[in-house]
């Protein structure tokens, strides 16, 4: 990664992240919390502004792709930092070997892997901005969790720094989210207006009242497991909001979304002609282990897409060490 650090009040600071280029809508629609997120906003093909809160202070990121790399340019106190931190928020340190071996065996997978090479699971370092959302997205659906989470960050979070501020720009009122602290200090009624529900809220303020010692008990753990096991250990958080944590904050390529309404069905259909639940899908995706969440990124969008508008391929109906014939109840 190459680039200038800040400049003069006011202009940004900019790196380049040599042959990325091809990676930002799935690294960044990812985390993006639908199509209205104050806080990620796409303005084009592989084009993207990232609102977020670093160590040192408030960022505001613009990300494109220019040629074979990733141009970024960073505002607010936090912008070095956020710099610092893009090539593991674009997946440079995702390492996919061995991977394509692995997904010769199902002709969809290996065709899906074929079609996206450039595609690398990135992490954001960012603890309290993947707690947030994870357990606001507790069993609900996608448009209440994300409409709450929006009305929560219109009162709570704090304008982003620099083109945020200009009228009519690109990134005019994108916001902050809140720190830890204030996220934990938010009223119950504020959650209930929200529409987030007590058991969520109080789940949320309790994790967020631990961030920094959980913080320093995830940063010591050896593996996945071992911080989905630690995650596991708040009250409220359980297998759904873990996975959640680490494939956001941490880029685990393992972390596969068990407890998700969707994604057992569809990785279960994808890999062997049948839906199946999360037992299932866990079974069938026991030859892929370490590349879990990966497998699921790249099948899901292809069998959910399917669905809607009608078969258009054979399903693979062989996964290595699975039964077709075996039946399971899918259960949401």
């Amino acid at each position: 990664m190459a680039g200038a650090r800040s400049g003069a009040a006011g202009s940004p600071a900019q790196r380049t992240v040599v042959g990325a280029a091809g990676r930002l809508d799935m690294a960044l629609g990812r985390l993006a919390k639908g199509p209205a997120d104050p806080t990620h906003r796409r303005v084009g093909a592989q084009h993207w502004w990232r609102a977020t809160r670093t160590p040192d202070g408030p960022a505001l990121l613009e990300l494109f792709d220019y040629h074979a790399d990733v141009v970024t340019r960073a505002w607010g106190e936090g912008a070095d930092w956020a710099l610092d931190q893009v090539p593991r928020l674009l997946g440079e340190q995702d390492d996919p070997s061995g991977f394509a071996a692995l997904a010769a065996d199902c002709d969809l997978l290996r065709r899906a892997h074929h079609d996206h090479p450039q595609w690398r699971i990135g992490a954001t370092d960012n603890l309290t901005e993947a707690l947030a959302p994870a357990v606001i997205e507790q069993k609900v659906t996608g448009p209440e969790a994300f409409g709450g989470l929006r009305s929560l960050l219109a009162k709570y979070a704090t304008p982003a720094p620099g083109p945020a501020a200009t009228p009519d720009g690109p990134a005019h009122g994108m916001v902050v989210p809140p720190t830890a602290e204030q996220w934990a200090h938010i009223p119950s009624f504020e959650f209930t207006r929200a529409g987030v529900d007590g058991r969520r809220a109080a789940a949320l303020v309790r994790a967020m009242r631990r961030v920094p010692s959980l913080e320093r008990a995830l940063g010591r753990a050896t593996d996945g497991a071992e911080r989905s096991r630690l995650l596991q250990t708040q009250p409220g958080i359980g297998p759904w909001t873990a996975a959640k944590v680490l494939q956001w904050a941490y880029g685990d390529p393992d972390a596969w979304s068990i407890g998700d309404y969707h994604a057992p069905a569809l990785i279960s259909l994808a890999l062997t002609g049948q839906k199946g639940d999360d037992a299932f899908a866990d079974e069938v995706l026991a030859p892929y282990a370490g590349h879990r969440y990966r497998v699921e990124l790249l099948v899901t969008p292809l069998v959910a897409h399917a669905a809607r508008r009608g078969a258009r391929r054979t399903l693979p109906s062989h996964v290595p060490g699975v039964g077709v014939n075996r039946r399971r109840s899918w259960r949401r």
